[in-house]
């Protein structure tokens, strides 16, 4: 186990931000690392319980699974191109960017992977970037985000949310210095260097452009980043295994069965405090829609709202807090 040393400058610092939500193409590489797993970990087990009772996601799911066990093996590096900063915008963005990838870098990256294991001969058509071959790495990520990923999609973006949302507090109560400081035994802040638990050790010099932190609900190890130091600094970290309520269930039943999805997504998100803004960003619905489930939540008892400052912030009363642990009883 090695170190990345990230080093700041005082620009870097003004210009360090959280991701609104994961970002899909890096949460399809994670989840089939959790897939590969002999030991299966508590926070994911319902996950995969849920994908093995279903037989025809886990057949829609396979050519990504082939495709990734040779692009994204369980080594210190993958490919960069695989996880594009525009996938951030959206998974179709993302793919987009994938598949239009120059040849060249393509090559490069896959000469830096052939190091760390042997590449097979159809490699050849991605290294040369044909056309057909790049289509079919988009289309093979997009089957398997949808069967892997996209019924889970909810509880992901509640938990991110629940992670992001104390992130905001402890950047609000201590700046940046604060906020990367919560990481706790992930990172270690001794200014003006961040030091992160690491595959091998690597130096990362900010040089003024900033660091994005994006939440990982698949990541369970260390922070990852891009191989390439040149470019954008991003650093994926797993979010707190608090945040990821498993014992919902993957698939929808306990709290969606009592309150529909969104509405048991906003509460579940609400177990850090939140404001309206931010669930709207991390559960990916308007304000008016959260607006709307907050209100029938706090009728109910189950949250409680009160002003900050121009915000409203949203937090989870006992009543829903205890709603929330009967369901992880049950």
């Amino acid at each position: 186990m090695g170190t990345l040393r990230i080093h700041f400058t005082g620009d870097d610092l003004a210009r360090t931000t959280v991701a609104a939500a994961a970002d899909p193409l890096w949460e399809v590489v994670f989840s089939r690392f959790r897939l590969r797993e002999r030991v299966r970990r508590p926070a994911f087990r319902p996950w995969i319980d849920e994908l093995r009772a279903n037989p025809a996601r886990t057949v829609q799911m396979r050519d990504g699974v082939a495709l990734l066990e040779v692009l994204a093996p369980l080594a210190p590096y993958w490919p960069d191109f695989l996880t594009p900063v525009e996938s951030r915008r959206g998974l179709e963005t993302g793919l987009d960017t994938v598949m239009s990838t120059p040849p060249a870098r393509i090559r490069a990256e896959l000469r830096r992977l052939s190091q760390h294991r042997r590449l097979p001969g159809w490699i050849s058509g991605i290294a040369a970037g044909q056309i057909d071959e790049m289509t079919r790495i988009g289309d093979c990520m997009r089957s398997y985000y949808a069967a892997a990923i996209e019924p889970c999609q909810h509880l992901v973006h509640a938990a991110v949310a629940a992670d992001r949302a104390q992130r905001a507090r402890d950047l609000l109560e201590g700046g940046v210095e604060g906020l990367l400081a919560g990481f706790g035994a992930l990172m270690r802040w001794d200014a003006p260097v961040l030091e992160v638990s690491f595959d091998f050790d690597a130096e990362l010099h900010l040089e003024g452009r900033g660091l994005k932190l994006v939440p990982s609900y698949f990541n369970q190890r260390n922070p990852v980043t891009f191989g390439d130091p040149g470019l954008q600094p991003v650093l994926l970290y797993p979010i707190e295994n608090r945040f990821r309520w498993s014992h919902s269930g993957v698939s929808g039943k306990g709290l969606e069965d009592l309150l529909g999805r969104t509405r048991a997504a906003v509460l579940l998100a609400l177990v850090v405090s939140t404001t309206t803004t931010e669930l709207a960003r991390a559960l990916h619905i308007s304000p008016a829609a959260v607006s709307r489930h907050t209100g029938v939540l706090r009728e109910a008892g189950l949250i409680a709202t009160r002003r900050d400052g121009t915000a409203v912030l949203h937090t989870v009363s006992p009543l829903g807090t205890a709603l929330i642990e009967g369901h992880a009883i049950a």
